[in-house]
């Protein structure tokens, strides 16, 4: 029979006053209080995409297609560094903070930023190699393919430091800080808008660099937040202090963070993917049905965010909660932070769903597109709070490093979509059936994943 929990909660009573909040504070204020920091600095990072779009495009319509091209594997990277393998950073330290074990979160920390930089490094060799194959794939030809392939060596020449922000602030939410790496990222944000843009469009007398210049304003902004995050965490100013000189390599350290983040970066591909392939198939249903979609889209890609801040902020409480033996505890957070999202997610879903015009009349007067898009939200609106559920509890699965599940329930999204678009398509369905697919794969997504949270054991007990 296992030891009673109290007896992992008494290991960890030396630790810090605020990690012993964090096991025994009442769940739902506590999480609100971390969840709002990251809800700020990822609308930050959201905004940052809809500026950049704004000043490329007064660069003209070549870059405008060539951002179009580039984006999906940026925003991969950022998924990949932020979310799969940044979540998995979390936990992994969260949970050697809960079991009392600070030399071991210390060193899980170093290992994880060698993880970033490695990350990094491969994510510029691959995109240096073969992004323009991979852009012309996706239908990038002459002056397009060779902006976007130069917006991209560009970028992807700071690799290193997008992942390593993202790794570094990682490891400060694994201590259940979240305000220092959410004002990093959005003084990041602030930084990357105004460097691009002076760059990129020759603004205060700066020579005119076009898309490179986008590209290297955000390189110089992720560098700068890299300096500030590595001068914190070995500053003594972190709750996790980092020494350097008793740092050595152990296998060990790193599959506890790799065991967990590798199956979970299957999830931000599944995500690309999904995004591409139904891309490609609402094209086929004609342009007032894509740009009907596109409008639907850019609201998704808004509400990401909330769910995003809800379940990084789960992933410290559910991971400290395991490391000290209280399962129970852990699950309770985890429904919490779904049912947290799934309301607010939700609830801006039916909103648009009954009255669409308050987010569709931004963007477009275009009668066919304004139907397109309202239909669009009649049928998806109601499932977007499926979407922040999933979302929300695949960051606290990390927690609990358990993520099979949520990344399974990913891949029933896509086939979902890929399949059933697919099949839309070949009968030559209404665009609103295809629209009402996208909330069946939000539905088979959000269930999905509460299935695998609720049959999936979590740490020595049943519970």
């Amino acid at each position: 029979m296992n030891a009673p929990s109290t007896i992992p909660l008494n290991s960890v009573a030396a630790n810090s006053v605020a990690t012993n909040r964090l096991l025994t504070a009442p769940i739902l204020p506590t999480l609100l209080r971390l969840a709002v920091p990251n809800t700020i600095a990822m609308f930050g990072s959201a905004l940052v995409a809809v500026a950049e779009t704004a000043y490329i495009g007064r660069l003209g319509i070549v870059p405008l297609a060539a951002i179009a091209l580039a984006f999906p594997f940026s925003m991969l990277m950022q998924m990949t560094s932020a979310g799969a393998m940044g979540g998995s950073v979390s936990s992994a330290i969260s949970r050697a903070l809960g079991a009392g074990d600070q030399a071991r979160a210390a060193m899980l920390a170093w290992h994880a930023a060698t993880i970033g930089v490695i990350g990094g490094i491969t994510f510029m060799l691959l995109m240096w190699l073969f992004g323009p194959s991979l852009f012309a794939l996706l239908g990038g030809r002459g002056a397009v393919l060779e902006e976007a392939s130069g917006y991209a060596y560009v970028l992807f020449a700071g690799a290193i430091s997008i992942w390593l922000v993202n790794t570094l602030a990682s490891i400060v939410r694994g201590t259940g800080d979240m305000k220092v790496p959410s004002a990093t990222l959005l003084v990041v944000a602030v930084l990357q808008v105004t460097l691009g843009g002076t760059l990129g469009l020759g603004l205060f007398g700066v020579p005119q660099f076009g898309m490179r210049g986008v590209a290297a304003g955000q390189v110089t902004a992720y560098t700068l937040g890299t300096i500030f995050l590595i001068w914190y965490l070995t500053s003594g100013r972190s709750r996790l202090t980092l020494n350097a000189f008793s740092f050595a390599f152990q296998r060990a350290m790193f599959l506890d963070i790799l065991k967990v983040g590798a199956i979970a970066c299957f999830s931000p591909i599944q995500t690309v993917l999904t995004i591409l392939v139904f891309t490609k198939i609402v094209a086929s249903f004609g342009t007032e049905a894509l740009a009907g979609y596109g409008i639907g889209a850019r609201l998704e890609f808004l509400l990401i965010p909330i769910a995003f801040a809800f379940g990084v902020a789960s992933t410290p409480l559910v991971g400290m909660a395991i490391g000290a033996g209280l399962v129970t505890r852990a699950r309770q957070v985890a429904w919490t932070t779904g049912a947290a999202a799934t309301l607010t997610v939700g609830l801006v879903g039916i909103v648009t769903a009954i009255k669409p015009s308050l987010w569709v009349s931004l963007f477009t007067n275009d009668p066919g597109v304004s139907a397109a898009a309202a239909s669009y939200f009649a049928w998806a609106g109601p499932a977007f709070g499926f979407f922040g559920l999933g979302v929300a509890l695949y960051f606290s699965s990390q927690g609990a490093a358990k993520v099979g599940g949520p990344v399974l329930a990913s891949t029933a999204r896509l086939l979902t979509v890929g399949l059933g678009g697919w099949w839309l398509a070949s009968i030559h369905a209404p665009a609103w059936a295809l629209f009402a697919l996208v909330g069946a794969a939000m539905v088979v997504f959000g269930l999905g994943t509460a299935a695998a949270v609720r049959f999936t054991r979590w740490g020595n007990q049943n519970s």
